[in-house]
């Protein structure tokens, strides 16, 4: 039996899927965080997920010298096998307290590249990886020179934030200018880490985007299978629903997803690589060096038997993970999310009570009567989901979106 230190998590559904994955692979697991209530705010329904660990622990989880030092005493003591977490923002920390305790773990250097966007960028151009042009800037006077020099529409992005915030299409100096605003009122992320200022500004890429799943051991990737993405809520890119495996043509979106983990230099772990699928052929959007979220390692499970947070889990000990697929007898799944049409107090979601029985409904969930919905600019603000299976073929998509389409939301007054 493992024995892996957890550094931080999300508080969504990996925040379960992790911890449950731990366990089934014979493992245990250490929780550290530097803010304990940001997990006992989250209040799940089911058993919290923190009642797994064998010790939840607090330290400064983002002062990296300092929790260097304070990881090794706890080493010495609980003896871990393995470094992990689901949260981005930690991800390079993790591989650097890895390679500090001498545990298995990708390149530190390899993880801060592709967490942050400008060093992806850089490193795929320079490794003819095919991705949108694309430039950086570090205050409002470059940022408009190249974006005028790029040429509009474009999409801008801050380089160092997860789930699409701030992520949106510009079509002109204006609505850039409103972007730019918005990163710069925003100086920490939601761990309080200090953000970083650099702006990144694409060409507008079009077509479907897919994500590959991957687990690298040794340098060899293995493709497990290739996701496909419902976008809503433009000027946005806010993720309204995936199915797997995706029902397009998608070998081509695998080469360049494994071109892009070898060009990082990514050489153990699991990752989930966006692709967009333009008329001129694949282009990377961005490599996350873990897991899946947005319970897509839900739908690869259901369809292939294949457990990628305990693959994950494994890879962090040392273990060769088994990714044979198995006959689960599901063709599809598919995971629709409801999204607010606008901020404000939730009085109900209607048509919610029907879920439960619907056919081929295999899991779902729906915010309660008060939750405080946020403008629906990203993947923060999802009111629920519905999950769907498929033993026939590929129509969980289109039985996930029908259940979603059929629901609505009323609001309440907010007391003056």
């Amino acid at each position: 039996m493992g024995h892996l230190l957890m550094i931080e998590s999300w508080v969504g559904a990996m925040s379960s899927l992790l911890p449950r994955a731990v366990n089934e692979s014979g493992h245990r697991f250490t929780f550290l965080t530097r803010d304990l209530h940001h997990y006992l705010r989250a209040a799940p329904s089911h058993p919290h997920p923190l009642l797994a660990a064998d010790n939840v622990l607090t330290a400064e989880t983002n002062d990296v010298p300092a929790l260097l030092d304070h990881v090794e005493r706890l080493h010495a003591v609980l003896r871990f096998d393995g470094v992990i977490s689901s949260c981005d923002y930690y991800l390079p920390t993790v591989a650097r307290v890895a390679a500090h305790l001498g545990l298995p773990g990708p390149d530190p250097l390899a993880v801060e590249r592709a967490c942050r966007k400008d060093l992806t960028r850089t490193a795929l151009r320079d490794a003819g990886v095919p991705g949108p042009r694309f430039a950086l800037a570090d205050d409002w006077p470059a940022l408009a020179k190249a974006a005028a020099e790029l040429g509009y529409p474009l999409v801008v992005k801050p380089v160092d934030l997860c789930a699409g915030m701030h992520v949106r299409k510009v079509a002109d100096e204006s609505e850039l200018r409103e972007a730019f605003a918005a990163m710069e009122a925003f100086p920490v992320n939601a761990r309080n880490q200090p953000r970083v200022r650099t702006v990144l500004v694409e060409e507008l890429l079009t077509g479907p985007e897919v994500s590959v799943e991957t687990v690298t051991v040794g340098g060899a990737t293995h493709v497990v299978g290739v996701t496909d993405k419902s976008v809503a809520g433009e000027p946005w890119f806010v993720e309204s629903g995936h199915m797997f495996p995706a029902d397009l043509p998608t070998a081509a979106a695998e080469a360049v997803a494994v071109a892009a983990i070898e060009a990082l230099g990514l050489d153990l772990g699991v990752a989930h690589t966006e692709v967009k699928l333009t008329p001129d052929g694949p282009k990377l959007v961005e490599v996350n060096p873990r897991p899946a979220g947005n319970q897509i390692t839900e739908l690869v499970r259901r369809v292939t038997g294949i457990d990628l947070p305990a693959a994950y889990a494994q890879l962090a000990v040392g273990e060769r993970p088994d990714l044979n697929p198995a006959d689960t007898g599901v063709h599809s799944a598919a995971i629709s999310f409801v999204l607010p049409p606008r901020s404000g107090l939730v009085a109900a979601v209607r048509g919610a009570e029907a879920l439960g029985t619907a056919p081929g409904v295999v899991d779902w969930s729906i915010k309660q009567p008060g939750h405080r919905a946020g403008d629906p600019t990203s993947n923060n603000s999802y009111l629920g989901h519905v999950v769907v299976t498929d033993p026939a073929g590929l129509g969980a998509r289109a039985r996930a979106e029908q259940l979603v389409g059929g629901l609505s939301v009323d609001y309440a007054e907010v007391p003056a």
